[in-house]
């Protein structure tokens, strides 16, 4: 049956070079508070970047007149697409240094346009960034270099309809331009939802999260947006094509996972058909705090063996239980949390804490008393406000909070001269304490060295799995005035280098983008890249999808 076409709408304007909404920014008075929290920082933030002060030139290609009508060559606009919202991309506007900005922007609406617009840009040198929410922190929609004459901006946004609901099979067609929220509002009356909650649910798109193997907010089971997806629709230059909607199959290699991750260098993504769920009624969370991080590692490595399937397992370390309030006494912090639209889930939390406290928690907050109710998060990170519901306790109150507020709060020290780069991974559980340990050590010695101030490393686990777990960094340092994006450089190399020699992955659901790539080339076989680079010949010959990601 056909879905309602309209999402919800908002009146809050997005930052063009920032995180979010410019109204939740922390302002002047909050930048120089967070400054302080980094010795070195200076006590004077700098200005907020204004679109009339970068030197934007005239476009170097002009659309022809049957495509003119879907191309704006408005500066505002340019700028806001000419990079994501990596740290790397804030400073560099912060310093009136955004990088190559896109001659055009195109908002197709179906994927006719968008074939039409693929086949203009690779017959005249025209470099092709698809572009949904501007959420990448890994420079997946920027242009790097000077192979094309121009560069196109191709925002998918305007393709944003929930097109068909089939309640039978519990799944949807959906146009991949559709950012988060307007997904789910035109799920919501059908009493279903996709419910995948990356951190960046308000400012990503479907599409985005197809592209890049995004992770949700599903701690255990299925944490990636591949699990959900049952057919995809791909319009590349060489032709359109759409996989058939199954369960599942066996036949040979999956033409979904040639797509999946693929970042817009093999093709566009422009619909999928999705596999839904009912709207959780059954809740519960709660938190557990260790004295010991290693034993909450293996608390947390016991919960992820058992068959209890928590949505929320996030184990936060004592410097992440600081700076989220979850803890103020050294403590590290488990967050657990537990959903389901059919069955109460009391006793599930009840025996993840009996795990806990077997081994060595305490403190268990929270109750094993669930709540029902219509929606609702129940305190699980990265799940949105408007989901609506009521935390357990005031731990996981703090941490949902600061998950929201964090990348705000990003801004904010970017603005005092801080350099802050979050990375994550993904390893087997024998290497994770040994990596997050090299980690700690390595990368703040080199930020350290970089900067000459001190620097703090701080962990969290996001996804945890039977065999191995997901661990979160984030590093703050008082940066050098004018420096800041080659020490990020340096720390970005540090990192790197340390996830190659413990064979993690570079990274577990940020994407490659253009910021990953040295270590990409490094974790993939030989004769993939062989095959990749095949596909890319074969897709797009003239290379103008998104050059330089993934392969060159």
């Amino acid at each position: 049956m056909p879905a309602s076409p309209s999402g919800p709408v908002t009146s809050r304007t997005r930052s063009w070079w920032g995180w979010g909404y410019t109204d939740a920014h922390p302002d002047d008075a909050e930048c120089v508070a967070l400054g302080a929290l980094l010795p070195g920082t200076p006590g004077r933030p700098l200005p907020v970047p204004r679109v009339a002060d970068l030197s934007i030139g005239r476009p170097g290609v002009t659309p022809p007149t049957a495509l003119a009508h879907l191309v704006t060559t408005d500066p505002g606009v340019r700028a806001a697409h000419a990079m994501g919202k990596a740290y790397r991309d804030v400073i560099r506007a912060l310093r009136g240094r955004p990088g190559r900005i896109p001659d055009l922007v195109a908002r197709p609406t179906d994927d006719r346009e968008v074939a039409d617009l693929l086949d203009w840009a690779g017959g005249r040198g025209v470099a092709v960034i698809p572009f949904g929410g501007g959420s990448s922190v890994v420079g997946g929609v920027e242009y790097r270099g000077d192979a094309h004459r121009a560069v196109l901006s191709l925002d998918l946004t305007s393709m944003d309809r929930v097109l068909e609901v089939d309640t039978v099979s519990r799944s949807a067609r959906i146009q991949s331009g559709a950012l988060g929220p307007v997904l789910e509002a035109q799920l919501r009356p059908h009493g279903l939802t996709l419910r995948h909650f990356p951190q960046s649910f308000e400012f990503s798109t479907l599409g985005g999260w197809l592209a890049t193997r995004a992770g949700g907010h599903y701690a255990t089971g299925r944490t990636h947006i591949d699990d959900f997806v049952q057919s995809l629709s791909v319009v590349t230059p060489a032709g359109p094509g759409t996989s058939w909607r199954l369960p599942a199959s066996g036949a040979g290699p999956s033409p979904d996972r040639l797509f999946l991750g693929s970042e817009g260098a093999l093709g566009i993504i422009t619909e999928a058909w999705m596999r839904l769920q009912e709207r959780p009624h059954h809740k519960a969370s709660a938190s557990v705090a260790f004295a010991d991080f290693q034993q909450a590692l293996e608390a947390v490595r016991a919960i992820a063996r058992s068959d209890l399937s928590p949505a929320n397992c996030r184990l936060l370390d004592p410097g992440e239980a600081l700076l989220s309030g979850a803890s103020h006494d050294g403590s590290s912090v488990l967050v657990l949390g537990f959903e389901s639209a059919t069955s109460p889930v009391d006793d599930r939390l009840a025996s993840a804490l009996d795990l806990a406290l077997a081994h060595g928690g305490r403190g268990a907050h929270g109750g094993r008393g669930g709540h029902s109710g219509r929606g609702g998060h129940s305190g699980l990170g990265g799940t949105p406000a408007a989901d609506g519901g009521a935390p357990a306790d005031t731990a996981v109150s703090a941490w949902r909070s600061a998950f929201l507020r964090m990348p705000y709060l990003r801004d904010g020290l970017a603005r005092m001269g801080a350099v802050v780069e979050t990375f994550e991974t993904a390893t087997t559980w024998d290497r994770v304490p040994s990596l997050i340990d090299a980690v700690r050590t390595e990368v703040s010695s080199v930020a350290s060295k970089a900067t000459g101030h001190p620097a703090t490393v701080n962990c969290r686990l996001t996804h945890v799995y039977p065999d191995g777990a997901a661990p979160y960094f984030t590093v703050a340092v008082a940066g050098r005035p004018g420096d800041e994006v080659r020490i990020w450089d340096d720390i970005k190399a540090a990192a790197s280098e340390v996830l190659h020699r413990y064979r993690a992955t570079i990274t577990h659901h940020h994407a490659v983008g253009r910021d990953h790539r040295p270590g990409y080339d490094l974790q993939r076989p030989d004769p993939f890249a062989l095959a990749l680079r095949a596909a890319k010949d074969a897709l797009d010959p003239h290379r103008s999808l998104n050059p330089g990601v993934l392969i060159d």
